[in-house]
C-alpha cells in the first residue's frame, strides 16, 4: 500500500488521485456512501490538493488497520480451530436416532448388539475372577463377607465403567450390561450362600443405594485430586472405618494406576473382547503399567 502511495504522489494529475480513492473505497465502505464523501470534498476543495492528500491519507490508513484486523480474526479462527479438533468429536446420530432413544430405545450401534453383550458379561466376569480378593481383605483389615465382596468388586465395576464411557454410544450401551450382569451375579451368589429372600431383597436395596452413591464420589475422586478420591475411598470403600493412612494411599494409588492402565487399551478392542487385566495390588513392575497386552478375539469378536 506504501508503495502505491508513493507511485502516484509522483504523478501531477487529479485522476490518479482519484483512482486510489477508488480502490480504497471498494474495500472499505460502500460505493454509493463513499461517492458522495468524495465527490463533496472534490467540490469544496477543487485547488486545493493538500486536502485531497489528507482524505486519501485516511483512507489508506484506514484501509490498512482494517486489513490487519481481518489477518488478525483470520489467524485467531484458525488457532480456535486447531484448538477444537484436539477436542473428541461427539457421535453423530441421524434424526430416527434420536427419536427411538429418546423414547428408551437404543438406536444402531456401530458394532452388533449381541457382541456388545458378551464384551459386557466377559468383562464384568475379569472384574471378579481376575481380582485377587484376599490381598484386599488381607491389607484392608476388611472382613470375609458378602459385602466386603461386593465393595472390591464394585470398584472394579466403576473403573470399567469410567473407561468403557469414553468409547461413546456404543460403549454407554455396554456399561448397562455390566452393571446389569453385576446385579445377577450378586443375586445369585447370595441364593449360595442361603441368604433368605426377604434379607436378600434388602441387602441388594442397600447395596443398590450404595452403589450409585459411591459412583458420584468416585467420579468426583477422579477428576480431581488424591486428596478428594482418598475421601470416596473412605467414605465408600471403607465405610468411613479406617484409620490408617496407608490403606488409603494404597487404594489411591491404585485406582490410578489402574485407570492409566485401562487408557491404554485400545477401545475396538475392549468392545469386542471386553478382556481385562487387573494390576496387582502393590506393584512389583511399574513399568509394565504402561504396556497392556492387547486381547485376542476372532473375526466375529466372540
Amino acid at each position: 500500500m506504501a508503495a502505491l502511495v508513493r507511485a502516484v504522489k509522483c504523478q501531477t494529475g487529479m485522476p490518479q488521485w482519484i483512482t486510489v480513492c477508488s480502490g480504497l473505497i471498494q474495500s472499505t465502505l460502500p460505493q454509493a456512501q463513499w461517492d458522495r464523501m468524495l465527490y463533496g470534498t472534490l467540490q469544496r476543495h477543487e485547488t486545493g490538493r493538500p486536502q485531497l492528500n489528507k482524505v486519501c491519507g485516511g483512507l489508506i490508513q484506514t484501509s490498512g488497520a482494517i486489513t490487519q484486523q481481518r489477518r488478525m480474526l483470520h489467524s485467531t479462527d484458525q488457532f480456535l480451530a486447531a484448538k477444537d479438533s484436539l477436542q473428541p468429536s461427539e457421535e453423530k446420530v441421524s434424526a430416527f436416532t434420536k427419536i427411538i432413544e429418546a423414547m428408551g430405545f437404543t438406536g444402531p450401534l456401530k458394532y452388533n448388539k449381541w457382541k456388545i453383550k458378551i464384551a459386557a458379561l466377559r468383562m464384568y466376569t475379569c472384574c471378579v475372577e481376575r481380582t485377587d480378593y484376599e490381598e484386599f481383605f488381607h491389607r484392608c483389615h476388611m472382613p470375609d463377607t458378602l459385602n466386603s465382596w461386593f465393595l472390591v468388586a464394585q470398584l472394579h465395576v466403576w473403573m470399567c465403567l469410567v473407561r468403557m464411557k469414553q468409547e461413546g454410544r456404543a460403549g454407554k450401551y455396554m456399561c448397562r450390561y455390566i452393571v446389569h450382569s453385576m446385579w445377577e451375579d450378586v443375586e445369585q451368589r447370595g441364593k449360595v450362600m442361603g441368604i433368605d429372600s426377604v434379607t436378600l431383597k434388602e441387602s441388594m436395596r442397600s447395596m443398590t443405594e450404595n452403589f450409585y452413591a459411591a459412583i458420584f464420589g468416585y467420579d468426583e475422586g477422579i477428576l480431581s485430586d488424591d486428596h478428594v478420591l482418598a475421601a470416596a475411598l473412605w467414605r465408600n470403600f471403607f465405610n468411613k472405618h479406617c484409620e490408617d493412612p496407608k490403606q488409603l494411599e494404597l487404594l489411591v494409588e491404585y485406582v490410578r494406576k489402574q485407570m492409566q492402565y485401562l487408557d491404554a487399551i485400545n477401545g475396538e478392542d475392549l468392545l469386542l473382547a471386553g478382556e481385562v487385566t487387573w494390576r496387582p495390588l502393590v506393584e512389583s513392575n511399574a513399568q509394565s503399567i504402561l504396556r497392556p497386552t492387547p486381547p485376542t478375539y476372532n473375526d466375529e469378536g466372540l
